[in-house]
């Protein structure tokens, strides 16, 4: 990464925390002012923060089926031979598993331990249930898209990727032709990134706005009603982030995790800001390779894949929140139920789209399959708008860390990059 590049990346980044505090403070001056001036209220967060904010993450999202569609399979195409996707197709797919699992395992040992809904008063929050999934075997089956323009033009991300998995594939057994053709996806796809930096010119407002509105507009009085739930969850993100990912890269990578941790907080701030993983997307990629010095053909096959597959954050959420609206219920969870959240919450986890507040749904599977309340959902509602920023954040996170661990493994870590200020 040139000298260049690191003062406009560190630079960005100031920026953006800027706009950041700036968004908390107007959000909570706000929330506490409400009914002093009703108009200026709805001028500011139904019409200045909600234009601001939504066009803002509405540009990154236009940027999320391009750029997973050519990254992942240039991606695939630049790999030398089938051998090396097997390889680092399952490097990456354990490494996501085994995060997923380590998440929702220390979820339910904290919350088993502290009993967050032991004295928590329930809270009036209306919710309507979503329609149960479908069957484990439909969804598989839905992977494979019937129509891959349609699959891109309804962003279902699970078949965007075997489309492009499978694109990439065929590009890189057709020899010569192929050849062709991964030169036009490379050069679309560096387009695309320019696309991504011309987007990211305008993030301290998108940024400003998005917060201020998303404060503005919670209640601090629920807020307290659930506040031992609210601290726990935030905690177990924290120790994901700030113990599992680095013990990860010290372990399995063999790297010192204190460059990850500074380069990442350029990816934190879009991640808490806009509360989806698929609007990150292209900041994750950029920093993962240009800063953290991860090489294009593993990161445009692992952050895709990731942003889609990996949600550590969500496990973590949907964990605690089971044993808590037990406890709430009086009801005692055996071994076999708390297994099977292990399990149906690293599933949900991989099936839950990359936006605002899809864990709060995928909730709803889980809840069912143990036994428990689905109705629960409606106690958690009140805080989940800042704890799902919260879980964004370790989301992203994840992603980059098994994508800088792979890199190594596979000799693609630029370490001079990867170690540099």
């Amino acid at each position: 990464m040139t000298d260049a590049l690191m003062r406009d990346a560190a630079r960005q980044t100031k920026w953006i925390l800027i706009a950041l505090v700036a968004g908390a403070i107007a959000g909570i001056a706000i929330n506490l002012s409400k009914g002093a001036l009703p108009w200026l209220e709805t001028v500011l967060v139904d019409v200045v923060f909600r234009l601001l904010g939504d066009v803002f993450r509405n540009a990154l999202m236009l940027l999320v089926v391009p750029l997973v569609f050519f990254s992942l399979t240039g991606g695939v195409a630049s790999l030398r031979n089938l051998g090396e996707l097997g390889r680092v197709g399952g490097r990456t797919l354990a490494l996501y598993l085994v995060t997923t699992v380590i998440a929702v395992s220390m979820a339910l040992a904290l919350a088993l331990f502290l009993e967050p809904g032991a004295d928590v008063d329930q809270a009036t929050v209306a919710f309507v249930p979503p329609a149960p999934p479908p069957p484990l075997l439909d969804q598989i089956i839905g992977m494979v898209p019937t129509n891959p323009v349609q699959a891109l033009a309804t962003m279902n991300m699970l078949q965007i990727i075997v489309f492009s998995i499978l694109l990439g594939t065929a590009i890189l057994m057709a020899g010569e032709p192929g050849q062709r053709v991964r030169a036009i996806v490379d050069d679309i796809g560096q387009v695309v990134m320019k696309l991504v930096t011309i987007v990211m010119l305008f993030a301290p407002v998108g940024v400003f706005a998005l917060l201020a509105r998303a404060i503005a507009d919670l209640g601090f009085d629920q807020i307290v009603k659930l506040i031992q739930y609210f601290l726990l969850v935030l905690g177990a993100l924290l120790l994901q982030l700030v113990v599992v990912f680095p013990l990860m890269l010290r372990t399995v990578g063999g790297l010192d995790p204190r460059p990850w941790l500074r380069k990442m907080r350029e990816v934190w701030l879009y991640a808490f800001s806009t509360s989806s993983s698929n609007a990150t997307l292209p900041v994750t990629l950029r920093v993962v390779e240009q800063r953290l010095g991860a090489s294009n053909r593993v990161a445009s096959f692992t952050i895709p894949l990731g942003a889609t597959v990996n949600m550590n954050g969500t496990a973590i959420m949907q964990g605690i929140a089971c044993v808590f609206i037990a406890q709430l219920y009086g009801i005692d969870l055996t071994l076999e139920q708390l297994l099977t959240v292990v399990g149906m919450a690293t599933v949900a986890a991989i099936g839950t789209a990359g936006v605002p507040s899809a864990g709060i749904v995928m909730l709803a599977a889980v809840l069912s399959q143990v036994g428990l309340p689905v109705d629960g959902i409606a106690l958690i509602l009140a805080v989940d708008r800042l704890l799902d920023m919260t879980r964004t954040v370790v989301n992203v996170s994840g992603d980059a860390a098994v994508s800088i661990i792979v890199a190594r493994r596979e000799g693609e870590l630029d370490l001079e990059t990867y170690r540099s200020a």
